[in-house]
């Protein structure tokens, strides 16, 4: 069911509802298994409801947690599921006015491909608190790589280790992708 509001939005900003009425392509595991599983399909462009907002996806990265719900291994995931767990991309449509269309916004974690679906699509519907604001120059396909890959970083350094200035860090690994953000990170 469309709302009233979204109706409104449309018609006002984008003609006769445009993005209500459009297919887009995404990715669409029915069932646990092998790759081949992941179906290209089309489908219908998703609704935000309230507290929700339609992203445009530019990119996203390819995480090994997605490979274990594809596998069937990520515990009281619902199939059929777009799967992936992060995203970059650029505000479609919010509903409450919150972010502009066109505003860039990652997003990460909070359920993505598992408990609702993901970013393996042309289109997201995500929880607002999810999306992170930002400006950037860089191509999408960099920025792809980026939000989950310093979340774990953050993560292990921060919240994990309690790292504070003046500690010494032994990074192994150093030339991997974590390994270089981390040593990076620490001089920030």
């Amino acid at each position: 069911m469309v709302s009233e509001e979204c109706v409104k939005f449309a018609d006002v900003n984008m003609g006769i509802i445009p993005f209500l009425s459009r297919l887009m392509k995404a990715a669409v595991l029915y069932r646990p298994g092998s790759a081949e599983e992941l179906l290209l399909q089309e489908r219908p462009i998703p609704t935000p409801s309230e507290g929700q907002v339609l992203v445009w996806v530019q990119a996203f990265g390819l995480n090994r947690s997605e490979l274990m719900t594809r596998k069937g291994l990520s515990p009281n995931v619902q199939f059929p599921r777009v799967l992936g767990i992060e995203c970059v991309g650029e505000v479609e449509f919010d509903p409450s006015g919150q972010y502009a269309k066109g505003q860039q916004v990652m997003a990460m974690m909070g359920g993505m491909g598992r408990d609702y679906d993901g970013s393996y699509a042309e289109y997201t519907v995500l929880p607002r608190h999810l999306l992170h604001p930002f400006e950037s120059h860089l191509p999408w396909e960099v920025l792809g790589a980026i939000p989950e890959m310093f979340q774990t970083v953050h993560g292990s350094l921060h919240l994990a280790l309690g790292i504070q200035p003046g500690e010494t860090l032994l990074i192994r690994g150093g030339l991997h992708r974590w390994g270089c953000l981390q040593s990076r990170s620490r001089k920030i």
